[in-house]
């Protein structure tokens, strides 16, 4: 890749997962907690699989829209979920697993599921993750 148009600066301070995370222009500052599943106190605080959801929805949903525009397709009030899961491996190593659920109202299911595959080629988020984690994309219509 040539020069980035955007570079995105964020540094975590404290206790890792029960520490907290801020960015460089102020935007985020979020006091991070372990979920209780993973063996923290949980609560009313963030982690960094929420965090990783919401960018790769909003960035695939990005994706979407755009390969959308140019097939000329109205994909209206659509919305992605994303489910980002982590977990232990075979080995015992961590990883993570992500299901983005993608919404097309009205849309014949074989155009959405085209919408959505291209969208998966063009993201790139799916691109840094391809091939490191297992993502699974789905379309309801």
């Amino acid at each position: 890749m040539a020069d980035p148009m955007y570079t995105a600066v964020a540094t975590a301070r404290g206790d890792g997962r029960d520490g907290e995370v801020t960015s460089s222009d102020g935007v985020i500052d979020e006091k991070l907690s372990t979920p209780k599943e993973m063996g923290g106190p949980g609560g009313e605080f963030t982690n960094p699989e929420q965090l990783f959801a919401a960018g790769y929805a909003a960035c695939f949903h990005s994706a979407l829209r755009l390969v959308a525009k140019q097939a000329k397709a109205d994909v209206g009030d659509s919305e992605v979920t994303a489910e980002v899961g982590i977990g232990k491996t075979d080995e015992g190593k961590f990883a993570l697993t992500v299901h983005l659920d993608t919404k097309l109202t009205g849309m014949e299911q074989g155009k959405a599921d085209e919408l959505v595959a291209q969208a998966h080629q063009v993201c790139p988020y799916s691109n840094a993750t391809r091939g490191n984690i297992v993502v699974e994309v789905t379309a309801t219509t």
